[in-house]
């Protein structure tokens, strides 16, 4: 019978296992540093629960590896130029309609309704996915629509999320054109609209882009805390009032959160 094979000694489970705290460890080094913005060996040993020689070597391992650098002055750690060049590697390898896909069937599938991934493009929302419940009435594909800022919850969301002067360029260029009885026209209440979306981190339209049509939006994050886009669930007024919907208000926020999380953004962006 044959012998069974021995492991190597960096192969052995003790091995492994110290390498994966020693990751863990780094990371953790790393994210205190994000928080904080600088911290000192002894700091960051104490918030980890490890001896200071452990933090110590820890850093300097980052340090040569350009992950941190070290305040000569004051002898605390921040991060390094080595972060820098990962995080920028990072928005050309991502898709956001990848990302996103999953978080959107998931969303369609609970809810039942339609629901659509938009992104700002000139002065309109562009829907560029979608995914349809299976309570659709109609099998209306949104995919290239452009549709207007100021009259769908999607377009609020995007137009909370810039600056005050490009939104009044906005406002300026597609002068608010009513679509519905209940469309807002009016840019000081739009502003004021615009302000309890962001304080809220959704917008509800009922109506105002078509008639008998409603929908909730919220946004989506970038690695740098940016509004890149925005995720919308849809349905007929008759049945779809998402204010009036356990959960659901919850739900689409969350699903906007996964999709950021998906696209590198942190709370502490």
């Amino acid at each position: 019978m044959a012998e069974p094979e021995e492991l190597d000694d960096e192969a052995s489970p003790d091995n492994l296992n110290r390498g994966v705290q020693s990751v863990d460890r780094a990371i953790t080094v790393l994210e205190i540093l994000a928080r904080r913005g600088e911290s000192g060996v002894s700091d960051i040993a104490e918030e980890m629960g490890v001896h200071k020689s452990t933090a110590s070597r820890l850093l300097a391992s980052l340090d040569h590896r350009g992950m941190v650098q070290q305040n000569t002055e004051r002898g605390k750690y921040q991060l390094g130029f080595g972060i820098l060049r990962l995080a920028n590697s990072i928005p050309g390898n991502l898709s956001l309609v990848r990302e996103a896909r999953p978080v959107l069937e998931q969303l369609a599938e609970q809810y039942k309704e339609t629901v659509n991934l938009a992104v700002l493009r000139s002065n309109f929302a562009v829907n560029v996915d979608q995914a349809r419940g299976t309570s659709t009435l109609a099998m209306s594909d949104w995919i290239g629509s452009l549709t207007p800022l100021h009259a769908t919850s999607s377009g609020k969301v995007l137009l909370a999320g810039l600056s005050s002067e490009d939104r009044l360029k906005i406002v300026k260029q597609t002068r608010l054109p009513a679509l519905t009885a209940k469309t807002i026209t009016s840019r000081q209440k739009l502003e004021k609209e615009l302000l309890l979306v962001s304080a809220n981190g959704y917008a509800v339209v009922q109506e105002e882009f078509e008639i008998g049509l409603n929908s909730i939006a919220v946004p989506v994050w970038d690695h740098l805390g940016s509004v890149i886009g925005s995720v919308s669930i849809s349905g007929p007024a008759f049945r779809f009032m998402p204010q009036e919907m356990p959960g659901l208000i919850e739900d689409v926020k969350q699903a906007g959160q996964d999709i950021s999380a998906r696209m590198g953004y942190s709370r502490d962006s």
